[in-house]
């Protein structure tokens, strides 16, 4: 049997701040209704995006302590256009996300960015070149 990765769960310190970086990508968050310290999202073609902080997330997870350094994960968000990427790009570090890989036209073909979530997170940020030149 192959299992379906049908899922994502990210943990995160603010659940309120998270959202709203989210929403940001075009991402829906809901609150759950039994408890604020969770959030889904359903995405085309029927992944799930999920947001739990880490309290509430920690109990099921013992000796669980949020990673160090650069993000090890990472979210990669298709844009029309590399102009899109661009100016998603300055909106978000605009807002005050930071930057962590400015846009730049990548040798596999592609105008990539990197931004952090609120907690570190890489999110990356990418268009195909042939878009720019229709």
């Amino acid at each position: 049997m192959r299992p379906a990765l049908n899922t994502i769960d990210i943990i995160v310190s603010d659940m309120e701040a998270s959202i709203a970086f989210y929403a940001k990508l075009g991402l829906e968050f809901k609150l759950d209704a039994a408890s604020p310290e969770h959030a889904g999202c359903d995405l085309p073609g029927g992944l799930h995006v999920m947001l739990d902080t880490e309290g509430f997330r920690t109990p099921f997870l013992p000796g669980w302590r949020a990673p160090e350094g650069g993000p090890r994960t990472l979210l990669c968000f298709e844009f029309e256009s590399p102009a899109e990427v661009d100016a998603k790009y300055a909106e978000l570090v605009g807002a005050g996300y930071r930057g962590i890989a400015e846009p730049f036209d990548a040798f596999w073909g592609m105008r990539y960015a990197t931004v952090a979530d609120p907690d570190g997170g890489g999110v990356d940020l990418y268009a195909s070149l042939a878009a720019q030149a229709d």
